[in-house]
């Protein structure tokens, strides 16, 4: 039987019990993801979905929560400082990562309302 890999569906990350309004204030109003809905039969568990680019953040309830500070999501971004200037403004601090610019790629790192890492970056192709 042979068989390949296609990519990512989804990436998930926890957060502590009840913080799905947060959730929902943070990856859907401050970065403009949209909510997407759960299948019935997970709704009793929490957390919440939404829609980034071709892929899936699913944002998950643990009970003992701890979150991630090194492990993280990379997302890609069109129009990255534009991005960095809105978080920023709304007060959200960010990390820049100069060291590696030489990689072709312009990156930042945030934690989101409940302390996991993200990250943010934008490649810049050569013509």
């Amino acid at each position: 039987m042979s068989y390949a890999f296609i990519g990512l569906d989804h990436v998930q990350l926890a957060a502590p019990e009840g913080s799905e309004s947060v959730a929902r204030e943070f990856y859907g109003k401050v970065l403009g993801w949209t909510e997407i809905p759960k299948p019935a039969n997970l709704l009793k568990r929490g957390g919440v979905w939404f829609q980034c680019g071709f892929h899936q953040l699913h944002i998950g309830i643990q009970t003992d929560f701890v979150p991630a500070i090194k492990a993280h999501p990379a997302f890609q971004v069109k129009h990255l400082e534009t991005l960095k200037a809105t978080l920023t403004q709304q007060g959200i601090s960010v990390t820049e990562d100069y060291e590696r610019q030489d990689e072709g790629v312009s990156r930042f790192y945030l934690h989101d309302p409940f302390g996991n890492r993200l990250e943010f970056m934008e490649r810049h192709y050569v013509n």
